[in-house]
């Protein structure tokens, strides 16, 4: 799951203030002064030029950047173990998202297509091996695709998705913004794929099950690396308008040149709301089978992960996010050398972290936020552990 405006008119009546003039000219007396100050006429309505110009189309999209600072990032530049804010002491230009939707319907054969194209930093370490979507070393297509629908006697329709998806795994997307913490956690980072590239055949039975199944080139490829595709599905479950249930289940080579080694695995995804509060659990589980990119070539590797999101509106303008998650990547498959971490054969690593979502400004958010991270191995500048504070804002339009 990944996983991520509104208008106004205006009218008069003539014909209340034509009548009492006629009556008064008949009678020959004069009309009497309107002493009511006359209102001004309401401001016409903000136009959606692409809407107007080309009906049916909407563009969207969203603007951020921050500034993160660690105590513990090595050579006072890199935040180990991070992603969007892997840079410290520094302002960053994360992201401008443009976002091109032509929505399609569902009663009836139809088509529409989704399209979102991200320039900035964030993009850098989001691209997709195979090289088709970059656009530059900072600048990508995360979602590209055309959607076909069939009717259904539910009035849902059964959609064919084909194009760069966004990959089923997780809560948290690649648009921060939609996220309940501003830091990616380390789930979204080590065992989830951002994107696929294939094709996804998609349905809601009924408002309590849907499902998601997909055959796609590989995790993060545009370009299939072998010459196996992978599998992808997804359950979904609502037993009520308060609480859902996500099951995805995986399996595939993943391996440049190696079409015997896979990857498989699933995961839960369990939210409840509480009042003004929302609560998320995710679980996962995933194995790759022996290969010559593991750590030890000679076994399979195992890694499990645990995650839980709190968050609590205190009012329409302030709310609080807490996060917490743990990952054990016992056999180093997944943290191997990435994004700072040293050369390893298995670690166990996690985070807590509280954000601030502010919203006083329309359109906008401001999130001020403090993350404390740690793992079994001296990774953070020799510490086995960090903390970071960090500040990020983001607009939508």
């Amino acid at each position: 799951m990944r996983p991520h405006g509104s208008r106004f008119a205006l009218a008069a009546l003539l014909s209340a203030l034509i009548a009492p003039a006629r009556l008064a000219a008949q009678s020959g007396a004069s009309p009497p002064a309107d002493t009511a100050a006359k209102k001004p006429d309401p401001p016409p309505p903000p136009v959606n030029h692409l809407e107007t110009t080309f009906a049916g189309f909407k563009l969207t999209g969203f603007a951020a950047g921050s500034y993160t600072y660690s105590g513990h990032s090595a050579s006072g530049t890199a935040i180990v173990g991070r992603l969007y804010d892997r840079l410290q002491n520094r302002f960053m230009l994360n992201a401008l998202g443009v976002v091109l939707d032509k929505p399609y319907d569902p009663a009836k054969f139809s088509a529409g297509f989704h399209t979102e194209v991200l320039v900035g930093q964030d993009a850098t370490v989001i691209q997709s091996d195979g090289g088709t979507f970059n656009l530059g070393p900072q600048g990508d297509i995360p979602h590209l695709y055309v959607t076909l629908n069939v009717p259904t006697a539910s009035g849902n329709g059964l959609q064919f998705k084909v194009g760069r998806i966004p990959t089923l795994l997780g809560l948290e997307v690649i648009e921060t913004y939609a996220n309940p913490n501003w830091s990616e956690g380390n789930q979204f980072i080590y065992v989830e794929n951002f994107t696929a590239t294939g094709l996804s055949v998609e349905t809601k039975f009924n408002n309590y099950v849907d499902l998601q199944l997909r055959v796609i080139n590989g995790w993060d490829q545009v370009s299939d690396n072998n010459s196996h595709k992978s599998l992808m599905g997804r359950v979904g479950l609502y037993p009520n308008a308060l609480t859902s249930l996500g099951i995805v289940g995986y399996w595939g080579a993943e391996e440049p040149g190696n079409n015997s080694a896979n990857r498989y695995g699933f995961e839960g995804l369990l939210w409840r709301k509480l009042g003004k509060a929302a609560v998320w659990v995710q679980g996962d589980y995933g194995t790759e089978q022996a290969n010559a990119a593991l750590p030890d070539p000679t076994q399979d590797a195992k890694w499990w992960a645990l995650g839980g999101w709190v968050t609590y509106d205190f009012n329409a303008g302030v709310g609080l996010a807490l996060r917490g998650d743990y990952v054990n990547d016992e056999n180093g498959a997944r943290s191997n050398g990435a994004l700072g971490f040293p050369t390893n054969t298995g670690q166990k690593f996690g985070s807590g972290t509280a954000t601030l979502n502010i919203k006083a400004w329309p359109s906008a958010v401001v999130r001020p936020e403090l993350r404390y991270d740690r793992s079994t191995l001296g990774a953070f500048n020799g510490k086995k552990d960090q903390i970071t504070v960090a500040l990020a804002v983001a607009y939508l339009y």
